[in-house]
């Protein structure tokens, strides 16, 4: 018996990328109707069944129309636009999303999502918190698709992180700032551990003095506790891992009577929706995560209907929003804390906490 004809055989019979192919079973409103009717011809001189037309993956399992989305945190506003993004991807092409909560933790995520598997028809799991061995076993499994986050075996979608970085660097450089305090996120955080590098990268070429607290969690709470430090350290300029984080600090630090910006600049990471609401309002590099949900969910869809992910991830574009958090430094005389160590560029040395790992 011969092999099942793929996707990409009735893509070279019809004449049409596959992604062509995979959007005619998908969302056929969005494709021409005689190119859809060229592909679907062509699917039948072959005979390729995609589950839209009988309820069956091409790999001969039963399509259940749904897929599942995996958030750390249901009550992170980080997570809304993703989620609204998602929801629009799933209804185009008549699936149900699932939201599945985890709840920061890497073995809730892990029982959650081995508990959905057989339900659903895909995972697009958001800023995991699971290791890269157990990641694979998943993808080995079912179609996956990785927000904020890769691995080789699956296909994901990412921030341009290293860019934001830079420009949040480069901004607080311009306004007469020489070093900058990093609030570091969730150890387990693939995220932070590359929005630290970055910035060590980027202070080495500008040249800028970085140090580094945490980790955190990536909470408002965490950032009103982090701000006592942050002022014992005498920092002048502060990004942070994320707004929730930023904006706690800022709170935090107007309890303890220190202005933001004229004492301390600050910058977050995301751009959610409370930014514009406190006072002041933050400094952010705004991400696209209406587009990463939206991305993430149809990818998903398309792998499971045959398209093999590249292996190279999605890299969206993220942008510096300058907002009344951050402002010209105001030269002062006040020296770190005792006991407290500045690291100029890459020769970090510090000593808070211990940096996270690639995840």
């Amino acid at each position: 018996m011969g092999r099942r004809p793929t996707i990409y055989d009735v893509a070279r019979e019809a004449g049409v990328a596959a992604s062509t192919v995979s959007r005619a079973y998908s969302r056929p409103g969005r494709v021409h109707a005689e190119t859809a009717q060229k592909i679907f011809q062509a699917a039948e001189r072959l005979g390729y069944r995609s589950g839209p037309l009988n309820g069956q993956q091409p790999g001969g399992r039963p399509t259940h129309r749904s897929i599942g989305l995996v958030i750390a945190d249901v009550t992170n506003p980080f997570y809304g636009e993703i989620i609204k993004g998602g929801y629009e991807a799933a209804r185009e092409a008549g699936y149900q999303l699932v939201l599945l909560h985890t709840n920061e933790s890497p073995e809730v995520e892990r029982q959650t999502i081995e508990r959905e598997m057989e339900q659903v028809d895909g995972i697009v799991i958001a800023s995991s918190r699971m290791s890269d061995s157990a990641l694979r076993m998943m993808a080995k499994q079912k179609p996956v698709v990785l927000l904020n986050r890769i691995i080789p075996e699956a296909s994901c979608v990412v921030n341009d992180n290293e860019r934001g970085i830079r420009q949040a660097a480069e901004h607080l450089c311009a306004l007469g700032h020489d070093s900058v305090l990093y609030v570091a996120g969730p150890e387990i955080s693939w995220a932070d551990g590359v929005r630290w590098r970055a910035l060590r990268e980027v202070a080495a070429q500008l040249p800028l003095d970085v140090r580094r607290i945490g980790p955190n969690e990536p909470t408002v709470l965490a950032g009103l506790s982090a701000a006592r430090r942050v002022a014992e350290l005498g920092a002048t300029a502060v990004l942070a891992y994320n707004d929730m984080l930023a904006i706690g600090i800022m709170n935090g630090l107007h309890k303890l009577g220190v202005t933001v910006p004229h004492d301390v600049s600050v910058v977050g990471f995301d751009n959610i929706v409370y930014d514009e609401l406190v006072n002041p309002q933050l400094t952010t590099i705004a991400s696209p995560l209406y587009r990463m949900g939206l991305t993430g969910v149809r990818n998903c869809i398309a792998v499971w209907h045959g398209t093999r992910p590249s292996g190279t991830p999605l890299v969206l574009p993220v942008r510096l929003v300058v907002r009344q958090s951050t402002t010209q430094r105001r030269r002062k005389s006040t020296s770190p804390a005792r006991g407290t160590t500045s690291v100029s560029g890459s020769a970090v040395k510090s000593a808070t906490s211990i940096v996270a790992g690639s995840r």
